[in-house]
């Protein structure tokens, strides 16, 4: 037994508990890179998104001509609004394959019979005679004009894979020879259960028919494009591979697979790399306009022939109303055909970028020795000598990644192993400090680790407060949020410092104008605050306290907006303001110290506690920025005005309870405008209670025609659904009036 204590003795002297966690760690972080979770994942894709911006693909050759259904298309009235005519989409093919197109290919599909088919318009056009119907009934369809016009040329018709199967699939249609060199390629790709393709005499007369469907990753960037799937069990190419295909005249795809997935994809001499899943990673080249053409320049033959002759033509939108913008690395807006062109520009020039198999055991043997490197020396080393190196290390690893990237369109991931490294160094710098802190002299009063400093002179006079526990006394509880934060943080996505500099700013004047009122700060939750009145300090009016300290807060809010409103015009970008909630409501609540034998805080538990939170939240549907219980109105009602708002049975609570909004001071309170409001919510309130529903919808139409509408709109118009829902219906007869809040 002694020589099994002697050992973790022997071993912290020798080797360190430190450096026994850091080679968990590693092992961890080499556990975590095969598991690849999603956050690993972005977190590699990024850096690639970056090198990309940094060195996108450069154009040497522009085999591809993009047709756009754009704006001006559009607008000019021989095209007019999208779907076209089918006989304008033929001569649009004709024009082009006279112009030598070598392949034309569509990112749309044709789903449905063109609606201006001739005898479709003989039975729906009115006031024709007989005479004209009978010769539009001898009319060829659209849809079969463009069937001839698609068998004078070589085209691709798109197709997309959906979510659900349909029955009416046409399985007589010629399909894609595929052949599969190793493993079963079906296992490896993306499958859509749906196919949603064109009529069928399109379909039957054309050269190919190809998937434009791209399945974005997790945070919407379209990186990777499948280039072989199935679609509603058939195995079936993607668009710009089935172009290819023609191009090259093959008839048959190739699927190389091994027991990872499948490797690569053949036609002919054609070798295409993908990743398991069949997907090219795309080279992507900047926008670039000189390889569109407007689709009405080439109807009237303005585009010349050079724009046309020898090229790969896809035919698709880039009009906003076509809802067909992808977000790539370089760009937050492609038009999605030109992903498609981007796929065969990369294909024909070779630029496609891979990540080599022998990518990851590189990132992991990288790992290894950096962090057995800094397990080993780290300790040994002083600060300075220790960044100097760490600096060197992590320039090295960019620079590698940079170098394979740059020079051989390879993907090597310097992120795992620099995160991992990092994660060993932090390691040992807290065993270091923690080993240090251990050495000196500590005197932590437990009241100054865990109050805020407000209470420390308080409870260094009274140290036995510093106790699990508490007192009941009755208090007014705040409750404050920012209306739409959500939205004003996504303003500041790429300028986290600023949204810091905003919140800051914001809650300052806030807090200030809470402690002023003599209120305690409970806590900061983001961009809400609670605070608390009558404790620890006695306060006899805390709830008239409660409340100006609330309108105070509404006035250092509307100065915060107007001033960020002229920063705003002065530095020309986008003002958004800052509206705020406040509930606030009082009864009896503990007070105390709350927490656990090692960590608490001085807090506040109770049912009135969970009610001011409920109000808080309640504020945006009634339209009013303070909303306050029963107990503090009626508290306050000599001194500021209130208006009384519904009678609810907020969600949690079995009671229910008379809220009130709090719309000014004395000034307000005395103010003919305030009576006038009173007056009206008064009526509207007292049919409602009666049951008369009728006479409530009639004075709530007497109030939106009042001067004092748009301060009662939200009110009104909650009321107004409330009672259309009891119309039909009714409450039961025992009905007290109350309302049940479904939200909180």
């Amino acid at each position: 037994m002694k020589r099994l204590k002697a050992v973790p003795r022997w071993f912290a002297r020798r080797f360190g508990y430190a450096r026994a966690i850091c080679l968990l760690l590693l092992l961890g972080f080499a556990g975590l890179r095969v598991a690849d979770p999603a956050l690993v994942q972005e977190l590699r894709v990024r850096t690639f998104d970056n090198f990309q911006v940094l060195s996108p693909r450069v154009k040497t050759v522009r085999p591809v001509t993009i047709v756009d259904i754009d704006e001006k298309s559009l607008a000019d009235p021989k095209l007019g609004q999208w779907p076209w005519p089918r006989t304008r989409i033929a001569e649009i093919i004709d024009r082009l394959t006279r112009l030598g197109a070598v392949v034309i290919a569509f990112d749309v599909v044709f789903a449905e019979p063109d609606r201006l088919n001739p005898a479709l318009a003989a039975e729906t056009f009115p006031n024709l005679d007989e005479a004209t119907r009978d010769k539009l009934r001898t009319l060829p369809s659209n849809d079969q004009v463009l069937a001839e016009a698609l068998q004078r040329s070589r085209v691709v018709l798109g197709e997309s894979g959906g979510p659900e199967a349909r029955a009416d699939l046409d399985r007589t249609l010629p399909k894609t020879g595929i052949a599969t060199r190793g493993q079963d390629a079906e296992r490896f790709m993306w499958n859509f259960p749906g196919l949603l393709r064109n009529v069928s005499v399109i379909e039957h007369a054309a050269a190919g028919r190809g998937l434009f469907t791209i399945k974005p990753e997790r945070d919407g960037i379209i990186r990777r494009v499948p280039m072989i799937m199935l679609a509603q069990g058939d195995i079936m190419p993607s668009l710009s591979f089935e172009m290819l295909r023609v191009a090259t005249g093959s008839d048959t795809i190739l699927i190389e697979t091994d027991k990872s997935g499948i490797i690569r994809l053949r036609l002919g001499r054609v070798q295409i790399p993908t990743d398991t899943h069949g997907q090219l990673w795309l080279h992507y080249a900047e926008r670039d306009p000189s390889i569109y053409v407007s689709a009405i320049d080439v109807l009237d033959g303005r585009v010349p022939p050079e724009r046309i002759a020898g090229k790969l033509v896809l035919i698709g939108p880039s009009a906003a109303g076509l809802n067909d913008i992808k977000t790539t690395p370089i760009s937050p807006a492609m038009p999605g055909v030109e992903v498609h062109a981007q796929v065969l520009e990369s294909a024909l020039t070779g630029a496609i970028l891979t990540q080599p198999y022998w990518g990851l055991p590189a990132e992991f043997f990288g790992a290894l020795v950096l962090g057995l490197l800094v397990i080993v020396f780290a300790p040994q080393l002083g600060a300075v000598t220790l960044v100097v190196v760490g600096a060197v290390f992590a320039t090295a690893l960019m620079g590698l990644s940079w170098y394979f990237y740059t020079q051989h369109r390879l993907l090597i991931d310097f992120t795992y192993p620099m995160l991992s490294t990092t994660a060993i160094y932090l390691t040992l710098i807290f065993a270091s400090f923690v080993r240090e802190q251990s050495q000196r002299r500590q005197i932590r009063s437990a009241f100054g680790q865990y109050l805020s400093p407000a209470l420390v002179e308080q409870l260094a006079h009274s140290p036995e407060k510093l106790v699990l526990g508490g007192e009941e006394r009755e208090m007014t509880i705040m409750f404050s949020d920012v209306r739409g934060f959500t939205t004003i943080s996504e303003s500041y996505k790429h300028d986290p410092q600023g949204l810091t500099r905003l919140m800051n700013r914001f809650l300052t004047p806030l807090t200030n104008a809470i402690l002023a009122r003599k209120g305690t700060i409970d806590k900061y939750m983001g961009d809400a605050i609670m605070a608390f009145w009558n404790a620890p300090l006695d306060d006899a009016r805390h709830q008239l306290n409660a409340c100006e300290a609330a309108l105070d807060m509404l006035a250092r809010v509307d100065e915060l907006n107007q001033a960020r409103e002229q920063e705003a015009k002065d530095g020309g970008h986008v003002y958004i303001p800052i509206n705020i909630g406040i509930g606030l409501n009082t009864g009896v609540c503990v007070v105390g110290n709350l927490g656990s034998d090692q960590r608490f805080d001085y807090s506040v538990l109770g049912d009135s506690v969970n009610l001011a939170s409920r109000l808080e939240g309640q504020s945006k549907e009634y339209g009013f920025p303070i909303i306050v219980g029963s107990k503090t109105a009626l508290a306050v009602k000599d001194r500021l005005a209130i208006l009384e708002l519904d009678f609810v049975m907020v969600k949690g609570k079995t009671e229910p309870e008379v809220i009130y909004a709090i719309t000014g001071r004395e000034d307000v309170m005395h103010s003919e405008r305030f009576q006038r409001l009173r007056n009206l919510t008064i009526e509207m309130l007292a049919a409602y209670r009666s049951r008369d529903w009728d006479e409530a919808l009639t004075a709530i139409g007497r109030g939106r025609r009042s001067d004092e509408a748009h301060e009662l709109s939200k009110l009104y118009d909650l009321y107004e659904a409330r009672i259309r829902n009891y119309q039909k219906s009714p409450p039961p007869d025992d009905w007290n009036g109350a309302y049940a809040l479904m939200t909180k």
